[in-house]
């Protein structure tokens, strides 16, 4: 642990959050706003350095008791060098020294991770992960994506940027990614592809159906997963066939890291048991005998909390990411 108190900033495609904590994870202050990313890097930095100031007032923090900065934003982006490389794939996000700009204008050391190594961080220090040294932290919302805590670690891979597990495979000839592959994890279990799939079904068919009782464009995931709890067939097709894809993934993740813990997070989670349930079941049925006795499939803990806490968690890991930057650590790829 640190002395002081510690900002935690989760910049989002669509919001903002800042708050400041205590090394416990005990928050202080927060405040959220809009993001704004179209506006560019500068205006985006400006607001949070505006609301940052703002909690540090609202806790009455004085000068030097924000001992540390922990930044969680969207990749791809370079932990060691604290640059956001390409975030959200917004105009004019490109190679932004965030960490050296929100130091210099906060007066604190900066840490930035990307948004899903920071939530995996946080649930690991703060959350459903406390105490567990191996475990897979999975958000499923309007993406995919995911961390890995190996040996009480964040497993960060050659360039920073391992645990892409959104973009697992679970059908090889399946529907486009936006990442430029097919059947990724992310294209079926997303919040956007739910509903973008129920949208199809309705398409192809005539069937009657619950999803037809409001505008079809404006469908979300939250909209699915009610009409398959109400016994809506269509839905409870789309939604079986989420669970389905989710539950294999999860189940390769397993093979890969053998955790005791997955951590499911993200809005698509606030569907419970008919999500949990079903995602177990497929887990389980995937995954060999001698890994699925030792894990748990559990929901997260932190909430609305989870970005704040993430990027706080990524402070207090700091240190250590920046010592174990590995010596052959370079940009893009090389081929021997």
């Amino acid at each position: 642990m640190t002395d002081g108190q510690i900002l935690g900033i989760d910049i989002g495609g669509t919001k903002l959050a800042v708050g400041l904590a205590t090394p416990e994870g005990g928050l202080l202050a927060r405040e959220r706003r809009p993001s704004g990313m179209v506006d560019g890097p500068d205006a985006v930095i400006g607001r949070v350095v505006e609301m940052a100031r703002a909690v540090i007032s609202e806790a009455g923090t004085g000068a030097g008791e924000v001992t540390r900065i922990g930044i969680g934003c969207g990749g791809p982006l370079d932990p060691w060098r604290g640059v956001v490389l390409n975030a959200l794939n917004n105009a004019g996000w490109i190679d932004i020294p965030l960490t050296d700009r929100l130091s210099d204008a906060l007066g604190a050391p900066a840490y930035l991770d990307n948004d899903a190594n920071a939530a995996a961080l946080g649930e690991h220090r703060f959350g459903a992960g406390r105490g567990t040294a191996n475990m897979v932290y999975l958000t499923v919302s309007t993406g995919v994506g995911g961390g890995v805590i190996a040996g009480g670690r964040l497993l960060r891979g050659e360039n920073g940027n391992a645990a892409e597990l959104g973009h697992l495979t679970v059908d090889a000839h399946g529907r486009p990614c936006q990442c430029g592959s097919v059947g990724c994890l992310e294209a079926y279990a997303s919040g956007t592809n739910i509903a973008a799939r129920a949208r199809e079904a309705l398409a192809a068919c005539d069937e009657p159906s619950r999803l037809r009782s409001g505008p079809v464009a404006d469908l979300t995931a939250a909209d699915v997963s009610a009409a398959a709890e109400a016994g809506d067939p269509l839905a409870a097709r789309v939604w079986s066939e989420t669970t389905t894809l989710l539950g294999a993934g999860i189940s390769s993740m397993i093979h890969a890291f053998n955790p005791s813990l997955v951590v499911l997070g993200g809005g698509v989670t606030a569907a419970g048991d008919l999500l949990l349930g079903p995602v177990r079941r497929a887990a389980a049925e995937r995954t060999m005998p001698w890994l699925h006795e030792v894990v748990r499939i559990v929901p997260a803990e932190l909430g609305d909390r989870a970005g704040i806490l993430g990027a706080v968690a990524v402070a207090l890991d700091g240190p250590r990411t920046l010592a174990e930057r590995p010596t052959s650590h370079v940009h893009g790829r090389t081929d021997a």
